[in-house]
């Protein structure tokens, strides 16, 4: 016996079966308890969502002679004649290689007899978009008032093709996509029906690629068991088949964007067609990955937004804080015209490699949100650079050298500032940019001081705003700056953090970087005392 395709040896036969279209079948199933059936229905939506499947039981259940809540029982003689196709009662038309007005005359001319067995002749036209408009004027008068046995049941992805005069005559029904959940479900019992052992994330996987399309995801299933036929379908296989990327590779990838490394970006990309990655799902998926970046950084509920376990949802919270929005935007708009692009093209590497060198080189593109990005791309390089060219300026010019304004004259204090404390104000900007949120405000406006009159390796912490006010007892904040600090210098140092309003310590001092500048910039700075 040949092999029946999972789609076709599962269809649903009854409206219990049907998943994700549970507003569609309540309707239907009550109308048939009530016996108010229409005599005129359009089914929309798109591919593999059931608009066909549903037809099929909706004509099964009319003429059913013992229906059970509304749905067909499937043992009746009329129920086994229309499953197996051979019933005269239900006729199926593609509407795509049967679009003239020839064809829809015939139709008119058989209305006129009765059914020989059941209850209702049923027409089931596909694809009812296709018919020339010639055709769509020969139904109307036929649709509009059918004899009392005849049910039309029209089908179409694409409703917006179909004349008003027709819409106005039918009752519609709009079939919704199928969430990732339900088709995850439904694939889980096919699964185990077949007796075939797959991994939880291995099937998720599946069920989102089929977007929101029952029958493309049991088509790609159908083709990951053949691959692996006897073996547990994994993750990674079901990534091989399907010629898709790890959300892995997609972290890698980005890393070397936001760093403008293009040599390490095409390389990434090297290693995927290496590994026989398709460059169009690539395209599509990383896509994706983008968009679900920017929901998880401007969303208040991104476990609601998107689709993801709870472990991949805590990555992308963390990669998010990487990236700004309008630089996830820039990526998006070129990876989404690079997908209308690559369709057709014959060089698919080539365009993918120029999407890589845009992201990394916002310079190439005038648009506003390039423009954005190089300024990220600026503000990046001076926050890694040691700032001591600038701070060396601003000493000269009796500026601040942390926060930039203008230094208050002091009495030069008994003993130097230990070089343990220039050298963490010489890294002070970059120290600051990395700690988090509003701590990191309130360290913008701070000044790193220490006591002139004892000279010891202590660093005072002394915040000028009073935004500063929730630190001084905050201990996770503390601990937070002095592991940072650890990082830079090499070593731990006593730390004490203060709000300059408030705190009696009238010997505390500025910290001068003169020797930390000479030690790094090979240079003398001359300051000029007034």
């Amino acid at each position: 016996m040949s092999y029946t395709a999972l789609y076709r040896k599962f269809r649903p036969d009854n409206f219990a079966d049907v998943k994700g279209q549970d507003h569609i079948v309540t309707t239907l199933t009550n109308q048939i308890k009530a016996n108010r059936i229409g005599h005129a229905y359009l089914f929309c939506g798109t591919r593999g969502t059931g608009k066909t499947t549903v037809a099929k039981i909706l004509a099964k259940a009319v003429n059913c002679q013992h229906p059970v809540n509304g749905s067909p029982c499937n043992e009746c003689e009329m129920c086994r004649a229309i499953q197996a196709g051979t019933s005269m009662n239900v006729i199926e038309i593609d509407a795509a290689s049967n679009n003239g007005v020839d064809n829809i005359r015939e139709i008119r001319e058989e209305v006129s007899y009765r059914p020989t067995e059941g209850n209702y002749k049923v027409y089931i036209i596909d694809e009812v978009h296709m018919l020339s408009t010639g055709a769509f004027n020969a139904l109307l008068k036929t649709l509009e008032e059918p004899p009392s046995y005849v049910i039309f049941i029209l089908a179409t992805t694409e409703a917006h093709k179909i004349p008003i005069t027709i819409l106005s005559r039918c009752q519609r029904y709009d079939f919704h996509r199928i969430s990732i959940d339900t088709i995850a479900a439904r694939l889980d019992e096919l699964l185990k029906a077949e007796g075939v052992e797959a991994e939880e994330k291995a099937v998720r996987y599946v069920a989102k690629a089929g977007d929101g399309s029952m029958r493309d995801a049991l088509s790609l299933l159908d083709q990951c068991i053949a691959f692996y036929l006897g073996e547990t379908l994994t993750y990674d296989k079901v990534l091989d088949v399907l010629g898709a990327v790890d959300t892995e590779v997609f972290s890698q990838l980005l890393r070397r964007v936001l760093a403008g490394d293009v040599t390490g970006a095409i390389r990434v990309l090297e290693e995927l067609i290496v590994g026989g990655r398709e460059l169009g799902q690539f395209v599509s998926d990383f896509t994706w990955y983008m968009r679900n970046l920017l929901l998880v950084k401007t969303s208040e509920n991104p476990e609601e937004a998107i689709d993801v376990s709870s472990e991949n949802l805590k990555l992308l919270q963390e990669e998010s804080e990487m990236v700004d929005v309008e630089t996830l935007m820039r990526y998006i708009r070129i990876f989404s015209d690079l997908s209308n692009q690559i369709r057709f093209a014959a060089q698919k590497r080539v365009l993918v490699e120029i999407a890589l060198i845009k992201l990394c080189r916002p310079a190439m593109e005038t648009n506003l949100d390039s423009v954005l990005d190089r300024i990220r791309v600026l503000e990046q390089k001076i926050e890694e650079r040691p700032a001591l060219q600038v701070i060396a300026s601003q000493a000269g010019s009796g500026l601040n050298p942390v926060n930039g304004q203008e230094a208050v004259p002091q009495k030069k204090p008994q003993k130097a500032a230990p070089e343990d404390l220039q050298k963490i104000v010489a890294n002070w900007k970059v120290i600051v940019s990395q700690t988090t949120a509003v701590f990191k405000q309130a360290l913008l406006k701070s000044i790193p001081k220490y006591n002139g009159e004892t000279g010891e390796p202590v660093l005072f912490v002394e915040f000028q705003t009073p935004l500063g006010r929730n630190y001084p007892d905050d201990s996770e904040a503390k601990q937070e700056l002095q592991q940072i600090i650890e990082q830079h210098l090499g070593k731990s140092i006593e730390l004490h953090m203060l709000v300059a309003e408030e705190h009696q310590h009238t010997n505390l001092t500025q910290i001068t970087v003169d020797q930390a500048i000479r030690e790094n910039i090979h240079m003398d700075v001359v300051v000029e005392e007034d």
